[in-house]
C-alpha cells in the first residue's frame, strides 16, 4: 500500500483507550500511557458513561494530548469505533483500561517501526498478569510474523499490540458489529488474509494485560467467541477445519502457558 520513504517525519500516533466503570484499573493505564518516551501521540478516551470513579480518576491525570468523550455506547466494539472516527493521527492502536504498556519505550518502538512506511501495520508481543499481581506472568501470548491462512489455523496477533495506519481503516473499514465478542480477530483477519496489508512482527513483549476481560473471563466466552471467529472466516469465504482449528487453538494456549513457567516473573 505504502511506498518506502526513508527520510519520512516521525509518525503521529493516534492511542484509543476506551472504558466502562474501571476505577480499579484506569489509573494504571493513564500512568503506563504518561511516561512513554514517545511524545508524538495524542489519547483518546472513549467512556461508556461509567458510573464508578473512573471519570474522577481520568479528570486527576490532565495532559494536553488527552481527551475524553463520555456517554452510552454499544459496547466495546463500537466505542473503539468512536475513538477511530476522532482519531487524526497517521497510526492508530488501542490500550483498553485493564491495559498496561510493558516499557516506557512501548510507542517509540511502534513508532520507530512504521517510520518504513512499506509497512501498514506491525504488533508484537502480549502477556496475561494476575488481576491483583500484575507482576506476576499467568500467560505468554508471543506471536509470530504473519502467513496466509493462519486465522484458519486458529492464529491471531494480540490485538492490544496491533497498531495500523489510519488509511488502512478508512479504505477497508472498522468494526464489525456484527461480531460481539470477535470483531478484533475479524478485523486483524480482513486486514491481513484479505486485504492483505503488510505487517511486521515486533519480537517483544509490548503490553501487559489482565485477566478477566469480557472475551477470556469464563469457558462460555471463550467458546462463544470462537464460534464468532469460525463465523467471520466462513463469512469471508475461508473453508476450514473444525477440528484443524479447535486443535490448533488448544495446542496454541497450552504452549503459552508453557512459555510463562520458562520465563522469569515480571518485575
Amino acid at each position: 500500500m505504502a511506498a518506502n520513504t526513508a527520510d519520512s517525519s516521525p509518525p503521529r500516533i493516534s492511542l484509543i483507550t476506551v472504558c466502562w466503570n474501571a476505577e480499579q484499573t484506569i489509573a494504571d493505564t493513564l500512568r503506563s500511557i504518561d511516561v512513554q518516551s514517545y511524545r508524538n501521540f495524542e489519547h483518546i478516551i472513549i467512556d461508556g458513561g461509567s458510573r464508578d470513579s473512573t471519570l474522577a480518576i481520568i479528570a486527576s491525570a490532565p495532559a494536553e494530548n488527552r481527551r475524553m468523550l463520555s456517554g452510552p455506547d454499544g459496547g466495546i466494539y463500537e466505542a473503539m469505533n468512536k475513538g477511530i472516527g476522532l482519531a487524526s493521527g497517521d497510526i492508530i492502536g488501542f490500550l483498553n483500561a485493564d491495559d498496561t504498556f510493558e516499557s516506557s519505550d512501548s510507542l517509540e518502538t511502534v513508532a520507530a517501526t512504521l517510520e518504513n512506511e512499506a509497512y501498514d501495520g506491525c504488533y508484537g508481543d502480549l502477556v496475561y498478569v494476575s488481576n491483583r499481581h500484575t507482576g506476576r506472568k499467568v500467560r505468554y501470548w508471543k506471536s509470530r510474523a504473519f502467513k496466509s491462512g493462519s486465522f484458519a489455523r486458529g492464529w491471531c496477533p494480540p490485538h492490544p499490540t496491533f497498531y495500523v495506519r489510519r488509511s488502512v481503516y478508512e479504505q477497508f473499514g472498522k468494526f464489525d458489529l456484527r461480531y460481539r465478542l470477535a470483531a478484533d480477530v475479524e478485523l486483524m483477519m480482513r486486514f491481513l488474509e484479505v486485504a492483505r496489508i503488510r505487517t511486521i512482527h515486533i519480537p517483544r513483549v509490548l503490553v501487559r494485560m489482565r485477566l478477566g476481560g469480557a472475551t477470556n473471563k469464563d469457558v462460555h466466552n471463550i467458546s462463544r467467541q470462537n464460534k464468532e471467529v469460525l463465523s467471520a472466516l466462513a463469512d469471508h469465504g475461508f473453508k476450514v477445519s473444525k477440528s484443524m482449528f479447535w486443535a490448533s487453538k488448544i495446542v496454541n494456549r497450552f504452549g503459552q502457558f508453557l512459555m510463562r513457567d520458562r520465563s522469569q516473573d515480571l518485575r
